[in-house]
């Protein structure tokens, strides 16, 4: 009797422990799920909202007239307040899928998110008051604020992509602050700007400019193609000698970067990727081939941004006073009932984006006239 009580008991435990271990594993993979969703989201905006930005730098100094000009905004006209969607779908994502990361990086990096508040509200309103106002000089403090403020925008993704990777000084409370810079130089208590995070953000400027050049190339004609034509090589060579640096840069900053891509080495696809995409933005825009040419500049900025997310991984916010302080993915992530809802909303709210981008882009089709301006 003893000994059937006790096997019975023995194969209880055993499937309680099974079942725990079920549970253990789905919460783990849900984390994987939701990191890399995230990182998606973060990739789309950068791909789609990208161009937007590259043509708004480029409309500093690119068109030389009143057609031109507004053939430049016409590009992006239809598109560019949808593109920023994904960058709304992202933020609303790390608040319920990660909200210690949310409430730590929303809170550190306060002073830079206000600024990038205030540069995305700079640009929407110079963009309409541009469509209502026809005075010489308005229209060029309009041209300007709208250039300078994609210009900053592109420079405070690239850094604050590069703070996250070279890690904040997080403390015992999962809180940090950073001032706008210390010494210039990485280390335990860094600031926003370093000369890391200065590279950081001339990679992404030169990378959204490129990315905005090759799309007028597709989406404008006359001279403004070919002035944008011309811009390429030029831009693609910068950007390489940048990429360089910068993957140099990282793997100084934070040697433990390299560690995943050593425990799996077939993610060395990654950096190979990279190199294959730069080298199709050049020879497709040599063979007049510019949809391809936009595609590999997209092809690079995904490569570059899910070698960023791979080298951190599982870590979402390293720590610079400490890796026992990294915000990590089973630290940050929410309850598993909040992640199989939130996932059921999000495939609902990605099927209408995706629908939208489709139904936009396919409907925004062809050349506009720079000397109309005109569709």
């Amino acid at each position: 009797m003893d000994r059937r009580r006790k096997r019975a008991n023995y194969a209880l435990q055993s499937q309680t422990d099974a079942n725990e271990l079920s549970k253990k594993e789905l919460f783990i993979m849900m984390g994987f799920i939701w990191f890399w969703l995230v990182a998606v989201m973060i990739v789309g905006y950068v791909v789609l909202d990208g161009f937007d930005l590259g043509v708004g730098i480029l409309h500093l100094f690119l068109p030389r007239s009143e057609s031109e000009k507004k053939a430049s905004l016409h590009s992006i006209g239809p598109v560019w307040d949808g593109n920023e969607v994904w960058l709304l779908a992202g933020g609303g994502t790390l608040y319920f899928a990660f909200p210690l990361l949310y409430a730590s990086a929303f809170s550190g990096f306060y002073l830079p998110l206000m600024i990038v508040l205030w540069l995305l509200v700079l640009r929407g309103v110079t963009l309409e008051l541009r469509n209502h106002i026809d005075v010489g000089v308005w229209l060029s403090l309009l041209d300007g604020v709208f250039g300078l403020a994609s210009a900053l925008l592109a420079i405070f993704y690239g850094a604050a992509l590069a703070n996250v990777l070279r890690g904040v000084p997080l403390q015992s409370d999962g809180y940090f602050f950073l001032p706008l810079w210390t010494n210039f130089q990485p280390g335990v208590h860094p600031g926003i700007l370093d000369w890391y995070t200065v590279i950081g953000g001339l990679v992404a400027l030169v990378a959204l400019t490129l990315h905005g050049a090759l799309w007028l190339i597709i989406k404008v004609s006359g001279e403004l193609e070919k002035r944008a034509r011309n811009l390429i090589n030029s831009l693609l060579l910068g950007l390489i000698l940048l990429t360089v640096v910068s993957l140099i840069g990282t793997i100084a900053v934070r040697p433990e970067s390299l560690n995943n891509y050593r425990h799996y080495p077939l993610t060395f696809v990654v950096p190979l990727g990279v190199l294959a995409a730069l080298a199709g933005v050049w020879w497709f825009n040599r063979n007049l081939q510019p949809v391809k040419a936009f595609l590999s500049s997209s092809t690079y900025l995904f490569f570059m941004l899910a070698g960023a997310c791979w080298g951190v991984y599982p870590t979402l916010l390293p720590a610079t006073t400490g890796a026992d302080r990294d915000i990590t993915l089973n630290r940050a992530i929410s309850g598993p009932h909040t992640l199989a809802v939130g996932l059921a909303w999000w495939l609902f709210g990605m099927t209408l984006a995706v629908a939208y981008v489709v139904f936009v882009y396919s409907r925004f089709k062809g050349k506009i006239d720079a000397d109309t301006a005109a569709h």
